[in-house]
């Protein structure tokens, strides 16, 4: 991950402010344009292959969405903003895919930033992705990296006519698509959730060096996924409180919902930290308990052993004058003598419990 970040700032070093450049992990596919012209009783939806065609005139009181997939393609970025009028600096934060989560307030338009988090079930791993969002006043302009996204309820609503979207204006459009993605935080989590819960399991009956690992990586995502969630909160909260014209009182309120639904992810991110760093406690504790377990073991097999070697010791010194070496019954009363010993240092360690 750090690799891939100060590769992208190598492919920039010297520029002047504003150049574009896509300095972001090139995709195979080619970029893909979807349009969308909606609003009170009409919708169209095209696939065009030339950037002029999604700029074709649109009936009044309707919104356009024009999304973009993969940004290697600079000179369709180049043609957005001279449409729109938007500045070379928006633009360039568009091709830099390693932006935080930020909002730029305008007087014409508003632009956002924010990581769309998806969870791949194969590797367990999240894979994250910069979408960047153009709201003016009937239109928005929303740009991935690649195809693929959490958008297909909001374009089949569109499609159906269900739901007050066709009867909203753009910012409604705007809420949607941010709600889209803070709602994928959800998913996130109760994959993220469920690692934490076998992990409990694992680390408590049977911790291995593997488990140590797992932990460390599950830690590892959930400080990433803070670094997503936490900025999008501040982000919301300028919606939220904004003078903007492009922000209506009616789209007000729901702002203020997905404000909340930040929140609540930062709080389940927060507890599984927790939760995690106590795991890695739990799992020093229960090696810790092991090696204790093992060392008493040891301990106790080596006093036993202390007086039947200091036994043996002394007659296998091979003095001539030792009176019990010619004794006939002296090598079983030796080993009765050491068994007794024996014994009786097993029921003292029994009652004591430390067997």
């Amino acid at each position: 991950m750090a690799g891939n970040k100060s590769l992208r700032r190598s492919r920039k070093a010297g520029l002047p402010p504003g150049t574009l450049i896509h300095a972001g992990d090139r995709k195979p596919e080619k970029t893909v344009l979807t349009v969308f012209v909606f609003g009170p009783g009409f919708y169209e939806e095209q696939k065009p292959e030339r950037l002029e065609d999604c700029f074709k005139p649109q009936p009044m009181q309707t919104v356009r969405w024009i999304n973009i997939d993969g940004l290697a393609d600079v000179s369709v970025i180049e043609g957005i903003g001279r449409q729109f009028g938007v500045h070379p600096l928006i633009l360039e934060d568009i091709l830099s895919t390693g932006q935080r989560p930020k909002c730029d307030d305008s007087t014409e338009q508003l632009f956002v930033v924010l990581r769309m988090l998806q969870y791949d079930d194969a590797h367990q791993t999240i894979q994250s992705e910069q979408v960047s969002i153009l709201l003016g006043p009937n239109y928005v302009v929303s740009f991935q990296e690649s195809v693929g996204d959490v958008f297909d309820p909001i374009r089949e609503q569109i499609r159906t006519g269900r739901g007050r979207i066709r009867s909203m204006g753009p910012d409604y459009l705007m809420y949607r698509l941010m709600d889209a993605i803070v709602d994928g935080y959800f998913l996130i989590l109760e994959k993220l959730g469920e690692r934490v819960e076998a992990l409990e399991q694992e680390v408590i009956s049977e911790p291995e060096e593997e488990t140590l690992n797992r932990v460390y990586a599950l830690k590892q995502q959930l400080i990433y996924l803070r670094k997503s969630v936490w900025p999008l909160r501040e982000v919301i909260s300028q919606l939220e409180k904004t003078d903007s014209p492009l922000i209506t009182d009616a789209t007000g309120p729901y702002f203020r919902d997905v404000y909340d639904h930040t929140i609540q992810v930062m709080d389940s991110v927060e507890t599984f930290r927790d939760t995690v760093s106590g795991l890695l406690e739990i799992y020093l504790n229960s090696i810790s308990n092991q090696i204790n377990t093992i060392m008493k073991v040891l301990t106790v097999i080596t006093t036993i052993f202390i007086p039947l070697s200091f036994i043996a010791g002394v007659y296998g010194m091979n003095f001539k004058y030792m009176p019990e070496l010619q004794w006939r019954w002296g090598y079983p009363a030796v080993l009765c003598i050491m068994g007794v010993i024996f014994v009786s240092m097993l029921i003292y360690f029994k009652k004591n419990k430390w067997l």
